[in-house]
């Protein structure tokens, strides 16, 4: 007994016919008929009782056929289980990040996926979150590390890193350097200095404006990289919006909360549900680098 023999012998049972199991097997009618019976001279029994061009499973024949599937299903299971090893030796992962944002974590879990499966490619590309999230969606980036307003994006695959609250950063000295706290009304009587739209934090901005006061934000400056808007700030340019961690990062400028914005600014991974082998080994990588943030 063979695979072969099997699988011919689940297609006549299926179509019912020898012609049409030859036709789906691609092999002639009297091969598929000649490696049948010698499946019922191994197991001493006739599968088919055969009228015509017809044939139909005997009371043997259907006892056969649900294992003879099961033989099938595992053999294409064990197949599947090569092919998932095959695409963690060779492969492309292309991975995205918004712009200018020195994410340790993920370069964590860059090295040290490429340390345990070095034949795969890695591409790394920057954009704004607004990009990056359009790009999963058409298969142009793997999974991407993104910026996004409130909530993940839906139809996708999605695990939050952290999600954090707006703030303002001023020079010592400026006018709004001595308050507590500042609404966003407020905040329009500033020049401000903020990312472009399409990244989390612009998102966020934008919609506490027209939650808040029924307006856009008039922006004054925008800079791709958060420590380019803090620079900015700190040269009295205006008051830069940035989340609480990237405002950590500038301990001269003074942080001053924003007030009455329930919107977080999200960090967040996101891809496609469906895996591939190397997604999903990167994915465990990813997990572990960024543990500590969450």
């Amino acid at each position: 007994m063979d695979l072969r023999q099997l699988e011919y012998f689940v297609a006549v049972a299926e179509t019912g016919s020898f012609t049409r199991a030859a036709q789906r097997v691609h092999i002639t009618q009297s091969g598929v008929s000649a490696q049948i019976k010698a499946l019922e001279h191994e197991l001493g029994a006739e599968l088919f009782l055969r009228s015509g061009r017809t044939a139909r499973l005997t009371e043997a024949g259907s006892a056969a056929l649900r294992h003879a599937r099961a033989a099938l299903d595992s053999t294409l299971g064990l197949r599947d289980a090569i092919d998932d090893v095959k695409g963690l030796i060779r492969g492309r992962l292309t991975i995205g990040m918004v712009t200018g944002c020195e994410i340790a974590p993920l370069f964590d879990a860059l090295a040290a996926f490429h340390h345990e499966h070095p034949g795969i490619e890695l591409e790394l590309a920057e954009a704004n979150s607004d990009q990056l999230v359009a790009g999963v969606r058409a298969g142009a980036f793997d999974i991407v590390l993104a910026g996004l307003a409130g909530e993940p994006p839906e139809h996708l695959a999605s695990q939050v890193i952290v999600g954090e609250r707006l703030v303002a950063l001023t020079a010592p000295g400026g006018r709004l350097a001595e308050r507590d706290g500042v609404t966003v009304t407020e905040l329009m009587s500033y020049p401000l200095i903020c990312l472009p739209r399409g990244t989390g934090i612009r998102d966020v901005l934008d919609q506490a404006f027209t939650a808040g006061a029924g307006l856009r934000p008039e922006v004054a400056l925008v800079a791709t990289a958060p420590d380019t808007v803090a620079g900015l700030a700190r040269r009295g340019l205006g008051v830069a919006v940035l989340s609480e961690s990237m405002a950590a990062a500038h301990s001269d400028l003074v942080c001053v909360p924003i007030e009455g914005v329930e919107i977080l600014a999200l960090l967040a991974l996101v891809w496609q549900e469906r895996t591939s082998p190397a997604l999903a080994a990167f994915l465990r990588h990813c997990r572990t680098a960024f543990e500590p943030m969450g």
